[in-house]
């Protein structure tokens, strides 16, 4: 199944101005921040990196999972399903993806 590119527009109409990149990862798409990842487009999920603690909080919300797409969950990393990021949910996400990669060394 590719990767739902209404969900990857939709973040890319929220980091516009975040100086991010743009790869092809996961059989979908990633953005990234000095070189780090912060979020992502797998199927029909907004991919999340938050962080080992902010993942594990996040995972008590409705609508997030672990990303697991090999057998092996990606520690920090989370799902979320399109109920789980509607309006200004989304934008509220990715500025805590956003703060969680700019905290990293850039790559």
């Amino acid at each position: 199944m590719p990767y739902n590119e209404k969900i990857d527009q939709r973040i890319c109409d929220v980091i516009i101005d975040w100086n991010t990149t743009r790869k092809k990862m996961f059989g979908g798409t990633c953005h990234l921040v000095n070189g780090n990842m912060l979020c992502g487009v797998y199927k029909d999920f907004l991919i999340l990196r938050l962080g080992q603690e902010s993942a594990q909080e996040a995972l008590s919300k409705k609508h997030v999972t672990v990303f697991d797409i090999t057998g092996k969950p990606m520690k920090g990393w989370v799902m979320v399903n399109e109920e789980g990021f509607k309006g200004q949910a989304l934008k509220k996400w990715l500025i805590q993806a956003r703060e969680f990669a700019e905290s990293l060394p850039p790559k």
